[in-house]
């Protein structure tokens, strides 16, 4: 960094594992790291020039980079010298490939919003690099200037992350942005999520006051449509929430607006296209893990839509010992699966003994599984339970994963009986032939 202040990228805040939450007080992320952030967007301002914002896919990622975006502008900063790069489908930054198509925008700075963070090498080489972020890890990117909240209790989202950490720079961020707080978080957490505090409760009762939640709610389910088709289009959904001032201006335009009519328009036949497709690929037969812990769901779908698929069996299966659900899609990518890992409704609060015990935590019971397939840490990398601990998954090669899911069909229950009567029993519930509509006609 120039100027008097410096800033260590081998500090635990800035590139390390954050503290625990039971240790600080701190929220949303430690006081320290928010503060060199906050430094780093004033100077980026102050310079104006090239800077590379990488906002993830949905509208979390999105409205956390757009935030970011709008602060540095009203900070100063030449439009003209902003740019926006959306990684390349079934991708992360993380990866050598997209770190060089990164580089080749031969940016100064770069800010990375919601993105996953794992160790490596410097994400925009060249580039001096912010992290923002709220997926659980504790490794991160060379040379890189790391705002994590993940380890701060309640975690927020990056959109939230991103509004408190640009709220206190200029006088005009809350009515620009507080509607993109809104939809990144209730994108991330559930749009029921009553924003309790220390989220910024009073900013988003004024929110919902001026933007009527059910528009912002409906803004969302567009928002986040184009990236789950097969095109992957995420740019338009970024030009959306780009061109608009509010959720109305991406559910229903004004005609006097052609551009955002377009733009709305596409979202909403993005929405249909993705709906469709859920419907076709949410009818298949789940298969059961040895001990019962998990639920498989095999698609074939060249759009992203294998979580939402997880989540919809992840609220209908019911069984005592299930904890988890994961849906597979081997058509997302050639060679290689795309799978989305979600925790059961009954395992973290129906009855029996799944949710007799601690929360699930499905990053866990994704190690737990894989360090029993001999040599498959080293062959997966870092593309394997990732994200939060109630909603994982992974990116490996279809051979790959069938050795995994080969070890979860041969787990034995750890407290049922052991013998040939539980060998025939665990095989005849392998593979079970209802249909989602079966198991929500039984619920």
């Amino acid at each position: 960094m120039t100027g008097k202040r410096r800033f260590s990228a081998s500090s635990q805040e800035s590139n390390g594992t954050p503290p625990l939450a039971t240790q600080t007080a701190e929220w949303p992320a430690s006081s320290k790291a928010i503060e060199d952030a906050q430094y780093f967007l004033k100077e980026c301002a102050s310079k104006s020039s090239c800077t590379l914002l990488v906002p993830d896919k949905d509208a979390d990622g999105l409205s956390g980079g757009l935030i970011i975006y709008r602060t540095l502008v009203a900070l100063g900063h030449s439009e003209e010298a902003l740019r926006v790069h959306f990684v390349t489908q079934g991708s992360n930054p993380h990866r050598e490939q997209e770190r060089q198509r990164l580089e080749a925008h031969g940016a100064d700075y770069a800010i990375v919003v919601d993105q996953g963070s794992r160790p490596g090498s410097a994400l925009v080489p060249g580039a001096k690099t912010l992290l923002v972020d709220h997926h659980l890890s504790d490794e991160f990117p060379d040379d890189t200037l790391v705002l994590s909240a993940c380890k701060y209790e309640p975690v927020v989202t990056s959109a939230t992350l991103a509004y408190l950490l640009c709220r206190p720079l200029h006088p005009s961020v809350v009515a620009l942005c507080d509607y993109l707080c809104a939809m990144g978080t209730l994108g991330d957490l559930g749009t029921s999520f009553q924003f309790p505090p220390p989220f910024p409760q009073e900013d988003m009762k004024a929110c919902f006051k001026k933007y009527i939640k059910k528009v912002i709610n409906e803004a969302i389910s567009l928002v986040n449509a184009p990236r789950r088709t097969a095109t992957f289009d995420v740019e338009s959904a970024w030009k959306a929430l780009l061109a608009s001032s509010g959720p109305s201006d991406i559910v229903n335009p004004r005609r006097s607006s052609p551009a955002q009519l377009a733009l709305s328009k596409r979202l909403h036949e993005a929405r249909l296209e993705v709906t469709a497709e859920v419907a076709r690929c949410a009818h298949v037969a789940p298969a059961f893990s040895g001990d019962g812990r998990v639920a498989l769901l095999r698609i074939d779908s060249a759009a992203q839509v294998h979580p939402l698929v997880a989540t919809r069996w992840a609220g209908h299966l019911r069984s005592a010992r299930l904890q988890a659900v994961i849906v597979a899609n081997t058509g997302y990518a050639p060679g290689l699966t795309h799978f989305s890992c979600r925790v059961a409704r009954c395992a973290s609060g129906g009855p029996g003994p799944a949710a007799a015990g601690a929360a699930v935590d499905v990053i866990a019971l994704l190690k737990d599984y894989a360090a029993r397939v001999p040599g498959f840490a080293e062959a997966v990398g870092n593309d394997f339970a990732r994200g939060h601990t109630q909603a994982s998954g992974g990116i490996v090669t279809t051979e790959q994963f069938e050795r995994l899911w080969e070890v979860m069909v041969a787990s034995a229950p750890k407290d049922e009986e052991s013998g040939e009567k539980s060998r025939k029993r665990r095989k005849k519930d392998s593979v079970q032939k209802n249909t989602l509509e079966g198991w929500v006609k039984r619920a």
